[in-house]
């Protein structure tokens, strides 16, 4: 069987583990006539022609010498998520040419500067690209290799949102229990897509003791997301984003486009304040001055894993009172509206702002306007 030889983050034996679903051991290889950029997609280095080496590892398995086949499928089918296709390659193994496979890009680009660490990586990266990995598992098997690279990029972003949930609110009021007291039975993907539906079968600690009987559960497994509110505290007016929503359609709303603030996911390793100003960017050509953060919260805890992160930006707005916005590399569709603080108030009474994230931006505003509008005039 022709050895594995990997790479950058792929040579880290506990993202191999996670990868592979086995306990692996490694043997020190180069691969010469490569360098590894710092980083690529999804946090993942980038191979490229170099007069250098890469260093790197041919894996084996714990026992014995050959790596199983279904470790060797499961290695293959995580690589094929990142981009890369499977080649035999000439490696040096203890000063000796060994051929291997090697997992490359299906374009390689100019030569670029070297400068990858798997320390300053496993930082930002590592325990993302673990539970990227784990979700990956789970796919093996039930979606095709071209299917899996299509959703690795929202696999990535899923894996980033349960890193940041790890940084936890107080719980002054509410039960300080833990998650490792929730005994899972069963958990099933049911749907794997852009989006994803996991089913659980768990017990759970009662607040009179003892544990829930088994309890079957369903939660859309979705991202974290900035939300950010335009506000021009000299021209006391806000901007809103109008587009199509599924939500609202599918529900039978019979006018399903919704007056909202900016929003877009938070990428993996960006902080949700970039994402913010980011999308700002793109969906209203906005260049914010200051970010006020409002709120960052579940928005339907009882069936989603969505978190918002809201906030109000501060920024001149246009004169046009009507305009466009978004990628459409995205496929977004966005019309943009600049009306008056007062004006954008009555949507919460006549219903027109049928947008929680909106009207939590809105009274938040209207409780702090008039420290933004005065710091406006002194220039503060």
């Amino acid at each position: 069987m022709t050895p594995v030889f990997v790479y950058g983050p792929m040579a880290w034996l506990p993202l191999l583990t996670a990868i592979s679903g086995q306990s692996l051991r490694s043997v020190a290889a180069e691969l010469p006539g490569h360098g590894l950029s710092q980083e690529g997609d999804f946090g993942f280095p980038t191979l490229f022609p170099s007069e250098g080496a890469v260093k790197g590892a041919i894996l084996k398995d714990f026992l014995k010498d050959d790596l199983s086949e279904e470790a060797q499928a499961r290695i293959s089918y995580f690589a094929h998520g990142l981009g890369l296709g499977a080649v035999t390659r000439e490696v040096l193994l203890d000063g000796v040419e060994v051929s291997a496979r090697v997992f490359v890009p299906s374009e390689t680009g100019p030569e670029l500067v070297s400068d990858w660490r798997l320390e300053a990586w496993q930082g930002k990266w590592g325990l993302m690209s673990i539970m990227a990995a784990e979700e990956v598992g789970q796919h093996f098997g039930m979606n095709e290799h071209d299917a899996l690279a299509r959703m690795m990029p929202m696999i990535m972003v899923r894996a980033a949102a349960r890193v940041a949930a790890r940084a936890s609110a107080p719980t002054d009021v509410r039960s300080d229990m833990g998650a490792g007291h929730v005994e899972i039975d069963a958990q099933h993907n049911r749907h794997a897509g852009f989006f994803l539906t996991r089913e659980f079968t768990l017990r759970h600690p009662l607040f009179k003791g003892g544990q829930s009987t088994p309890v079957r559960r369903e939660v859309f497994v979705a991202t974290d997301a900035a939300i950010v509110l335009p506000y021009d505290p000299v021209r006391d007016r806000v901007l809103l984003v109008e587009q199509f929503r599924m939500g609202p359609f599918g529900r039978g709303d019979p006018f399903p486009w919704m007056l909202e603030p900016v929003a877009g996911r938070v990428d993996p390793g960006e902080p949700p304040e970039d994402t913010a100003r980011r999308e700002c960017v793109e969906e209203a050509g906005l260049t914010l001055d200051r970010l006020e953060h409002v709120s960052s919260h579940y928005c339907s805890p009882g069936c989603s894993t969505e978190f918002f992160h809201c906030y109000v930006g501060l920024c001149d707005l246009p004169d046009t009172r009507v305009g466009a916005g978004g990628l459409e590399s995205e496929d977004e569709d966005i019309r943009t509206h600049v009306i008056s603080f007062d004006r954008a108030m009555n949507l919460i009474p006549s219903g027109e702002a049928a947008n929680g994230p909106l009207i939590l931006c809105l009274l938040w505003l209207q409780r702090e306007r008039e420290r933004l509008r005065a710091g406006a005039r002194s220039g503060a």
